[in-house]
């Protein structure tokens, strides 16, 4: 069985297990009423820099049989829609297993999406959100696909895809797309560009967030996980679009002329 290994355990998150797991339960909280989500977006910065925004993310969810989690691609290689099929990734908390299934249909729905390893190799997006989903849960299954560019319209084809998979599942899924906002900004900047990109989100508007995106030259690395993320949502019924927390690097380091923004986006 394929494992693939952690590659930023004790650089972005902790890496022991008591450690880790101490530093995600000073992120999540007990909320007595969660959502049904049909998908998510979670930052991927350090846990110490966007751990609140995405431990608030996971906090607020039911936990699906499956989550179908989209991430950009960093590092340049592999596949530039690289599903992988099968084996488990691990981290210091627990080993997920890959939902081998529900991946095999994804791949079989559209051309768009390849089977590849090598994109999730060395890749932090998806990795960094693993501790939050240990935390709630050892047993949920995860597919991970990463992306490198993606035009709108393949973005909708995507996204479209996605939808008919899970519909035709029986499975409760939910979609996390991996992002953060604007990068290295001064924080008033941030936040205005940050919000422009927002205001696209809760309006449900995947094309809208994409040329918004491009047109201000924002820097959202995950733009093209959660514009796909959101055409599924369209597809699969969604009727709210909720920015749950937003919070710069600032907040945290105290130095506002260059920083990173995190948005927690919850969608059902």
């Amino acid at each position: 069985m394929i494992k693939r290994l952690p590659v930023v355990a004790g650089q972005f998150y902790k890496g022991g297990a008591a450690a880790l797991e101490a530093e995600v339960r000073s992120y999540t909280t007990e909320v007595s009423e969660k959502v049904r989500a049909i998908g998510v977006i979670s930052p991927h910065a350090g846990l110490m820099y966007s751990g609140a925004v995405a431990g608030l993310v996971y906090s607020n969810i039911e936990f699906p049989d499956t989550f179908i989690m989209l991430g950009p691609n960093h590092t340049g290689l592999g596949q530039k829609a690289a599903v992988m099929k099968e084996g488990r990734w691990e981290i210091p908390t627990n080993s997920f297993e890959i939902d081998t299934d529900l991946a095999s249909a994804i791949l079989n729905s559209t051309p768009f999406f390849t089977e590849d390893i090598l994109a999730h190799r060395y890749e932090h997006s998806l990795e960094v959100q693993l501790p939050f989903i240990a935390h709630f849960s050892k047993a949920v299954k995860i597919i991970p696909i990463c992306f490198m560019y993606a035009s709108v319209d393949q973005c909708k084809e995507a996204g479209e895809a996605l939808a008919k998979v899970i519909q035709n599942s029986g499975k409760t899924v939910t979609i996390v797309a991996s992002s953060d906002m604007s990068h290295y900004l001064p924080d008033a900047i941030t936040r205005r560009q940050d919000g422009l990109a927002m205001d696209r989100i809760t309006a449900l508007d995947p094309a809208g967030l994409y040329d918004v995106v491009k047109k201000e030259d924002i820097t959202m690395c995950g733009v093209i996980p959660a514009a796909i993320m959101m055409f599924a949502a369209l597809k699969l019924g969604a009727q709210t679009s909720e920015v749950i927390k937003y919070a710069t690097s600032g907040d945290v380091s105290g130095d506002y002329d260059r920083v990173v923004g995190y948005a927690g986006v919850v969608i059902r």
